[in-house]
């Protein structure tokens, strides 16, 4: 079965720890947008993996591992978290490969990225990760982009890369008043990756076709989450890359009517990252609370996550892009000890209603919550295993998520631990 796995609120939901159960039932994960700007994290015993780039099934000696054309490659990163692995005794050779066609972050990537933000030259804060995302997908959209084939021809990625560093350079020195960078410093760098990446490099959409046609199982993972889709994410608070089922397809070259099924992963309380709307986000004591509960701190950047109730408005809205076929539902554990437990079920602004996920930022900056209340638990559920051992209340509150997603619930997490699953 090829499945997609979807992030359905605003990314950080936990689908580094699904991707790695699933990823015990097939052959290839494929990444297929964003870049080392994410944050996949898999606890294995005592052991914590954070992995930004390189897809969480690597953590399973057998499984393939793609990072498709839709994605942005930082070398240097890449490189990093293979050494990462390796430390670990967890070796890459023969099962990791990059598309040929995926684009390369460059140091005035995350140098633009950084002075944007931090010089106020962006109109709108954003609160990105200063990775060079950004900055690397306007490039690939202008059509000045630089891709890992070009390092495999060398005068060609000189040509390439002196037209693209004279335009960057002038920006950086006319607009934000830097020195500029080195050019012969940058092309060396990276001519130096060329032969490193040789062994990983790949064809990847032939290599999924020829796959999916001896019937190999590949699973694809998202990056950050669908309001965070550059095209039906809360814009301008966004990320640069389709994060949504769309991007499955259009960032690895696997043809929709291969994809058998679409999960969607949410936490059981919603959590948003960097600037933007929140209607459901928590008061100040309860977030803290929630935030040490639940470890809610970025694991690319460090920041605190917001954290607030439920939005089953963006969730029906997520179910309703992505097509989701079922949802596993993360971090159940955190909301023991509530006596009340709320979820946001529609909006209101100016005396109007909104049971639908409004698109006008400009609307949803100024929507409350309308929320009904549900009994809490007290229960420990981290040692619960089974559906029909979790409390009646636990189970009500699934349930009514199920109702108003419309979506049936396929996993449910009671800790970050491999085993501290329940599957249905």
């Amino acid at each position: 079965m090829n499945r997609i796995l979807i992030g359905a609120q605003w990314g950080d939901e936990g689908k580094g720890k699904i991707i790695d159960l699933l990823a015990e039932k097939c052959d290839i994960v494929v990444r297929f947008q964003g870049g080392n700007n994410a944050g996949h994290t898999v606890r294995i015993g005592d052991r914590k993996f954070v992995l930004h780039l390189i897809p969480s099934g690597i953590l399973h000696d057998e499984r393939v591992c793609v990072i498709g054309n839709g994605a942005v490659v930082n070398p240097r990163a890449f490189f990093e978290e293979i050494e990462m692995l390796r430390r670990n005794g967890i070796s890459v050779k023969d099962r990791l490969f990059i598309s040929s066609q995926a684009h390369l972050i460059f140091p005035y990537h995350t140098l633009i990225d950084g002075l944007k933000e931090d010089t106020g030259k962006r109109s709108t804060k954003i609160g990105t990760t200063k990775k060079g995302i950004g900055p690397c997908y306007a490039d690939k959209a202008a059509r000045l982009g630089i891709r890992v084939a070009d390092l495999g021809t060398p005068a060609y990625f000189r040509e390439r890369l002196k037209s693209v560093f004279e335009e960057k350079n002038q920006v950086l020195q006319k607009i934000y008043g830097h020195p500029g960078l080195s050019f012969s410093k940058i092309y060396e760098e990276y001519q130096s990756y060329g032969p490193r990446l040789k062994p990983f490099v790949k064809d990847t959409t032939l290599y999924l076709y020829e796959a999916a046609r001896k019937k190999k199982k590949i699973l694809f993972e998202g990056a950050q989450g669908t309001l965070l889709d550059v095209d039906h994410g809360t814009y301008p608070y966004v990320t640069s890359s389709n994060a949504s089922v769309g991007g499955a397809m259009s960032g690895s070259g696997v043809s929709p009517a291969l994809i058998d099924r679409i999960t969607g992963v949410v936490k059981a309380y919603t959590t948003r990252v960097g600037e933007g709307p929140f209607p459901t986000q928590f008061p100040p004591a309860l977030m803290t609370a929630i935030q040490n509960k639940g470890e809610e701190f970025g694991s690319t950047t460090g920041r605190p996550r917001r954290c607030g109730w439920f939005d089953a408005v963006i969730g029906r809205y997520s179910a309703r892009i992505n097509g989701l076929d079922d949802l596993a539902v993360m971090k159940l554990d955190v909301l023991s000890g509530l006596q009340k437990i709320k979820i946001g079920t529609a909006y209101r602004r100016r005396g109007k209603i909104y049971r639908d996920y409004p698109a006008e930022t400009s609307v949803l900056e100024e929507c409350a919550p309308i929320y009904e209340e549900h009994p809490g638990w007290d229960e420990d559920l981290s040692g619960i295993r089974r559906w029909k051992d979790l409390p009646r209340n636990a189970k009500r509150y699934l349930k009514r998520l199920e109702e108003l997603l419309e979506t049936p619930i396929q996993i449910v997490s009671v800790g970050s631990e491999r085993q501290q699953t329940i599957f249905l």
